[in-house]
């Protein structure tokens, strides 16, 4: 099956079910309301009754294949209409991830989603940079300090070209790399990613949009 034309019809199936329930009806999208709570971008209605938690890592592919197939039929179908809550939390795995996680908090909260999506969607080619590069640049991804580290990866992988296609200049990007306080807030343990907690549960064996779907349909 053609998985452009899959992840199209998700989306499509989504929009028609929260049509025919009314979820589209409320003047509210609350998608647009981002904050930042004990550690975690949290997105939607404050009060809804469900919240779901999302363990991401940056350097996960089957993370960037949800982001893919699963980001915009959750935020259309669920947290939109008020239904869900959405908590994005990330594990951080290796410098790499830690680099990401951290250009993705970057500057206002409200930039948080598209921050993450311009990284998720470019995953495949600054992954793929990543695994050539030498041993000499890997080294200094680990040696000195916290600043000097994160910008030596943001540097070998493009990430700077990434945050500037976003409206952030030089001095933003480095004072981002250089937040202590951002990587102190990012850790979180869970063995894989992606996984998903609804109530604070966490959901076994769900680690793609087509499983977490299931969940979603029997429980709200």
């Amino acid at each position: 099956m053609n998985t452009a034309r899959w992840a199209t019809g998700l989306v499509a199936a989504a929009l028609l079910g929260a049509l025919a329930t009314g979820g589209l009806a409320s003047s509210s999208n609350w998608n647009t309301r981002v904050e930042r709570a004990d550690g975690a971008h949290v997105i939607g209605k404050p009060d809804a009754t469900r919240v779901l938690t999302e363990f991401v890592s940056y350097t996960c592919p089957h993370c960037a294949e949800f982001a893919r197939t699963g980001d915009e039929a959750l935020k259309l179908a669920h947290v939109g209409p008020g239904k869900i809550r959405l908590e994005i939390r990330h594990i951080v795995r290796d410098p790499v991830d830690l680099t990401v996680a951290m250009l993705t908090w970057c500057g206002d909260t409200a930039k948080f989603p598209r921050n993450h999506a311009a990284f998720m969607s470019a995953q495949p080619r600054w992954l793929a940079t990543a695994r050539s590069t030498t041993p000499a640049q890997r080294q200094r991804w680990s040696n000195g300090d916290l600043p000097s580290r994160t910008r030596a990866v943001a540097s070998d992988l493009g990430f700077y070209r990434i945050m500037e296609g976003r409206d952030y200049d030089r001095v933003a990007i480095d004072r981002c790399l250089a937040d202590i306080s951002e990587r102190d807030a990012i850790r979180f343990n869970v063995a894989g990613t992606p996984s998903f907690a609804l109530d604070g549960k966490l959901l076994p064996g769900v680690h793609d949009w087509r499983a977490l779907e299931k969940v979603l349909r029997g429980d709200i």
